[in-house]
């Protein structure tokens, strides 16, 4: 009764979705490209298929080893990866190429479901992080498709809304086939929500399972040499509205102490690039843009302001802000910037990824500030005592290194429940 409640109202709401997407479609035409594909309408595969979802960018770049790790063991079947946002499915496309097929997932009514599982037929649904809805993963169930969830997480906060709506989500955790949780506090949340506790186990974060490959190091070689090899270079990464004017203060106090220094921005939407340069104009400030390959030699700041580049960009920098941190958006993965071996520093929100920063910080990898102010003290430190920074960075390095293995055992956990 409870799903066919939601059903009706998800059947309801459909036609004002589709006219949403229309009308932002009119100012964002590549909105109109495959959107058939949220309607179930997806080419039909010839080839057994492993379906992974990831919901945007980030769990996008967390499915990256998983996805190549599955393309190596199942070299005859097609992987199918879809997401929900043009950005994520962009992101896809960049880091896996020709290898794998691509789709918008569909949208969570009855009718899109039938016909995406009709035409796809895949003999697994791995969903990376949380991205949980009930009409994909009753009917995949039915379909007797296994459903696993990869890299799981679950904050407090998504745990509480789950538990306002139990009389709908308690029998949609309950047909999971397994969780693999990345920490204890993730695992215990799955279980009171409703998923049954010998299908939960604590497999650790697939994040953690980063290499940077010798083409990046040579791309962020090049880069620095360009960018200059001996003035002092800080990123600040993945920031949103409300940070990035904090953040140009903060520059303003290393340009006084070093006025060649340069302070890389990269804005986590790039809906926000145009915005965000607009603004490093108007403080006052040099400013050179990655997308224009414009020369950044005499330049202040420069912005990041092209997708896919992140980890690149992190090997550029002698030390790193994660962004999200300074308000309340809970922080972004600083694991990325930890695998250089440079010194991370954040903001005093970091609910979203908190096992993450515990460990890094418990290992002496992470600078923690409680405002602008002391990340202006504490970036200036860094900056002018290289061993200091190296201290850091090699102790963030150390937690990562310490912490792999994740894939490995959610690889023989996928393998388990895949029929041969």
């Amino acid at each position: 009764m409870a799903l066919f409640v939601y059903s009706l109202l998800i059947c309801l709401a459909l036609p004002f979705v589709l006219f949403k997407l229309w009308w932002r479609s009119r100012h964002d035409p590549v909105l109109r490209q495959h959107w058939r594909e949220r309607l179930g309408y997806v080419r039909c595969s010839s080839h057994p298929v492993l379906w992974v979802h990831a919901v945007s960018v980030g769990e996008t770049i967390a499915a990256a080893p998983l996805v190549k790790a599955l393309r190596a063991r199942h070299p005859q079947a097609c992987i199918l990866v879809t997401a929900m946002t043009h950005t994520g499915r962009e992101r896809a496309q960049a880091l896996f190429g020709d290898s794998v097929d691509y789709a918008y997932v569909p949208y969570d009514y009855p009718g899109a479901i039938a016909r995406f599982l009709e035409r796809v037929r895949p003999r697994v649904l791995i969903v990376m992080e949380t991205e949980l809805w009930p009409n994909i993963i009753t009917r995949t169930k039915a379909a007797g498709t296994p459903v696993i969830v990869a890299n799981a997480r679950l904050s407090e906060r998504s745990a509480r809304g789950y538990r306002r709506v139990s009389w709908l989500s308690r029998a949609l955790f309950a047909q999971l086939d397994w969780v693999a949780a990345q920490a204890e506090a993730d695992a215990r949340r799955y279980i009171d929500v409703g998923a049954r506790p010998d299908a939960v186990a604590v497999t650790g974060s697939v994040k953690f399972d980063i290499t940077v490959s010798e083409t990046v190091r040579q791309q962020s070689r090049a880069l620095r040499t360009q960018l200059g090899e001996t003035r002092p270079v800080w990123i600040a990464a993945s920031t949103h509205e409300g940070e990035d004017e904090q953040l140009l203060r903060v520059h303003h106090a290393v340009l006084q102490r070093w006025p060649e220094a340069l302070m890389i921005l990269v804005p986590r939407h790039p809906e926000r690039f145009r915005s965000v340069a607009r603004l490093v104009k108007e403080e006052g400030y040099s400013l050179a843009r990655r997308s224009r390959e414009d020369s950044a030699c005499t330049a202040q700041v420069y912005l990041g302001d092209t997708m896919g580049e992140l980890l690149m960009l992190f090997g550029v920098a002698d030390a790193a802000f994660i962004g999200g941190s300074l308000i309340t958006r809970g922080g972004h993965n600083p694991l990325e910037a930890a695998a250089w071996g440079i010194p991370v520093l954040t903001g005093p929100h970091v609910f979203n990824f908190i096992d993450v920063f515990e460990r890094l910080d418990e290992g002496g990898g992470l600078v923690r500030i409680a405002s602008s102010k002391e990340l202006e003290q504490h970036l200036v430190k860094l900056l002018g005592d290289r061993r200091y920074r190296e201290t850091i960075g090699t102790n963030g390095a150390a937690v990562l290194e310490a912490n792999q293995g994740a894939l490995q055992r959610l690889l023989q956990g996928i393998e388990a429940r895949i029929d041969p």
